[in-house]
């Protein structure tokens, strides 16, 4: 049996991946660009209703002009999202720009006096949401010298003689359609912005007990590197006692005597190997690349070595269900279900099953026992180190099988039985070969 605790250390195939800081902005800058398609459009219909509907003349080429421009820019930025990284100084030009538009709109049409002069706040909130406060108050100034800026310059509306007793009512309906556009657009983006920057937090505080879990494998393979450095003097004169034994003359007659001797010389070989592995082990550079075969093959071999050394359990094996697939493996998954079949002949002495098949396109290994099973407030802690659902022990076991699969692109999933016991089940891809 191995144990190879340093290599749960490596670089994870698969590791989870989640959207990070850079991505959160990605995703930010994303629904700025659909914000701004929407504005472009918003834009292009007032000017023209306005202008044509109403008949209150427009510089058009200006307005449209300005709509033209933006929509370009916006094309531009969905063209390259994809293809670089979103840093934050691109959202402030992108919020810049939009405010620089927005300003030569409202001064081609009345400046400050232009019902829709309050999108400004719509800028404004939304720097405070996705800027730091640095930034956030840089574009507040921007906005606020903007609209001081159109109160004193800007292009008076002409309306027709016929509008002119209507001015107060169209102003009134124009105050009302930003309103409504403000507050429409803020309830859009923002509950997506929360949505990015919830996932975003959530996925670093994965990431720091990742890296907790990853200390914690580190501290207990540098434990196990050493203890396995200091059991081999003790093992080594184990071994030279018991080949002297086993030629003593009253040993060697005494046939029952003498199977006990080999027993335990079989048992202190098997510990020395298991000293070997785990120096092996600590020693392989990381990222090594792990060996891939059938999984017919590992999991006989590791059914094999477990049974012998529980010779006296009932013991159901069937992996006909996955012979052939084929798997990435290392020594870390042999102790993995090594230790899960230890845990389960610990919760059910009499008997437990290991089989193997093929679940939604991956390798799912499991074990099963007809024990008293997980109590129902451990069963959304399984894995997590110190969490042990025995009255000894630490739950390191299901710690160590939780980091092995997930390393290989997997996870672990236990549940309690419904005739009554525990389940366990390891999760892995199957290779390109196989998919």
């Amino acid at each position: 049996m191995d144990t190879p605790l340093l290599a749960l250390t490596r670089r994870r195939i698969g590791a989870p991946s989640g959207p990070s800081a850079e991505s959160a902005a990605a995703q930010n800058m994303r629904q700025l660009i659909q914000l701004r398609w929407i504005a472009v459009a918003g834009q292009t219909l007032a000017i023209l209703a306005v202008h044509f509907g109403l008949g209150v003349p427009l510089p058009l080429t200006e307005m449209l002009g300005v709509a033209f421009a933006l929509g370009a820019a916006n094309l531009f930025a969905t063209l390259a999202l994809p293809r670089h990284r979103v840093q934050r100084g691109e959202v402030v030009i992108a919020l810049l720009v939009d405010m620089a538009a927005l300003t030569l709109q409202l001064y081609f049409s009345g400046g400050a006096t232009n019902p829709f002069v309050s999108l400004y706040l719509l800028q404004v909130v939304l720097g405070a949401i996705l800027l730091p406060p640095a930034w956030a108050a840089f574009l507040a100034v921007a906005s606020v010298l903007s609209y001081a800026l159109l109160s004193v310059r800007y292009a008076p509306l002409v309306f027709p003689e016929g509008l002119i007793a209507e001015t107060a009512h169209l102003f009134a309906i124009g105050r009302w359609i930003a309103f409504v556009m403000v507050a429409g657009l803020l309830v859009l983006f923002i509950t997506r912005i929360s949505r990015n920057l919830r996932a975003r937090d959530t996925h670093l505080a994965d990431m720091r007990q990742h890296a907790a879990e990853e200390e914690g494998i580190v501290r207990m393979g540098l434990f196990a590197s050493g203890a396995a450095h200091e059991l081999g003097t003790p093992l080594g004169t184990l071994s030279v006692i018991l080949a002297d034994w086993r030629r003593m003359p009253g040993i060697a007659a005494d046939p029952e005597l003498l199977a006990e001797v080999q027993d335990m010389q079989s048992e202190v070989q098997r510990c020395k190997a298991i000293v070997s592995d785990i120096l092996h082990s600590a020693g392989q550079p990381r990222g090594e690349a792990m060996a891939s075969m059938t999984a017919g093959l590992f999991l006989d071999a590791v059914a094999e070595e477990w049974q012998q050394t529980h010779p006296h359990l009932s013991f159901e094996y069937d992996r006909s269900g996955a012979g052939a697939a084929v798997i990435a493996v290392d020594p870390a998954l042999r102790q993995a279900i090594w230790n899960l079949l230890d845990n389960a002949a610990e919760a059910s002495p009499d008997s437990i099953i290991l089989d193997a098949g093929i679940d939604d396109g991956m390798l799912a290994i499991a074990v099963r026992d007809n024990g008293p099973g997980f109590a129902p407030d451990a069963l959304g802690r399984v894995g997590q180190i110190y969490q042990s659902t025995k009255g000894a022990g630490h739950g390191l076991g299901l710690f160590l099988a939780v980091n092995v699969a997930r390393r290989l692109g997997g996870r672990l999933e236990a549940r309690n039985r419904k005739a009554g016991g525990a389940e366990v089940r390891i999760l892995l891809p199957l290779a390109k070969a196989e998919r």
